[in-house]
């Protein structure tokens, strides 16, 4: 008898987390389905892909209808720009693959019936009060400036998919990803490691915003991959921080790529961009007791081989 192969849809899946995904998907003897239309993804992270008879790709934008005729088990929704760049940029694309984007993906899933998990974020605790963040504080968000689109959009996903999940009584997943890196990052997203990291190897000024004593905590994205997919196979239903929760300032941040690799490079001070959050740091509580995760890579380690990606793209 013939086993049935499982079949994961990947919405995004040539951006960073995507094709990420996809790989540790196919890995784990997956067939993926990848749609992306292109808008920040690249063909370049899935072309090692090319002729793998467990990857189909269907270039899309996930705001219109999508149609497939095959079963499907599970639709990880990871299609969104997600840097500050993209939301100064494309304002209106990154709310609509949040919430048209969202709907067409659980209306997937609820044909299929199939499970479904959401890329949410820690932008949706804006600029927290309350530190570290558990998943059960609201957030301070403004929804109104230019960080609104992106943290609004993420903010009515979950809603809309918990609405699918009460009322379709649809399976359905959220995980709040905080700051990821590790290679495949577009260099010029504007956020930290690229930003930091592709000036360094140029030995140009390292551009810190305000002080520098605001914190953010990076997890290297094996880990963040290891930890979603074991959400998505949990029973669990409420959304679910993944993220790394060593914690550091800009400054001490921009001090160890300056050493990692060898640079040259001065810090230079710029003012702070509109509400940027001043501290961010996941409470990992619910996914060390429910997922059994936690990060496992040493920031040393993953620089290397995220540098390494970055000097063959600048």
């Amino acid at each position: 008898m013939k086993i049935k192969q499982t079949t994961s849809v990947v919405t995004g899946a040539a951006g960073f987390l995507g094709s990420h995904l996809t790989d540790l998907l196919i890995a784990r003897g997956h067939k993926v389905i990848g749609i992306d239309n292109f808008v920040t993804g690249s063909v370049d992270n899935i072309s090692h892909l090319g002729g793998n008879k467990n990857f189909k790709f269907i270039q899309q934008d996930v705001t219109e209808f999508i149609f497939l005729d095959v079963p499907v088990d599970y639709v990880w929704h990871f299609a969104s720009p997600a840097s500050p760049i993209d939301y100064l940029q494309i304002p209106i694309q990154t709310m609509k693959v949040g919430s048209l984007g969202t709907h067409k993906a659980l209306g997937l899933a609820k044909n299929k019936g199939a499970r479904f998990l959401v890329a949410s974020t820690s932008e949706i605790y804006g600029d927290p009060l309350l530190h570290p963040q558990p998943e059960e504080y609201w957030g301070n968000v403004n929804t109104i400036g230019p960080r609104g689109c992106y943290d609004e959009a993420k903010r009515f996903a979950e809603a809309m998919t918990m609405a699918y999940h009460r009322e379709h009584k649809v399976e359905t997943r959220i995980v709040r990803i905080f700051n990821t890196y590790g290679p495949r990052m577009r260099i010029n997203d504007g956020r930290v490691v690229p930003a930091f990291v592709s000036q360094a190897l140029k030995n140009k000024p390292i551009t810190v915003f305000g002080r520098g004593t605001q914190t953010r905590s990076f997890c290297y994205v094996s880990d963040l991959i290891e930890g979603i997919y074991r959400l998505m196979m949990s029973d669990y239903d409420l959304p679910v921080n993944i993220g790394n929760p060593t914690e550091m300032t800009m400054l001490q941040f921009a001090e160890q790529i300056i050493q990692a690799t060898k640079s040259k490079s001065k810090i230079v001070h710029k003012p702070l961009p509109q509400d940027d959050p001043k501290q961010r740091k996941p409470d990992i509580t619910k996914a060390k007791k429910l997922l059994k995760w936690e990060p496992k890579v040493k920031l040393a380690d993953g620089l290397t081989d995220t540098i390494k990606y970055f000097r063959t793209k600048v």
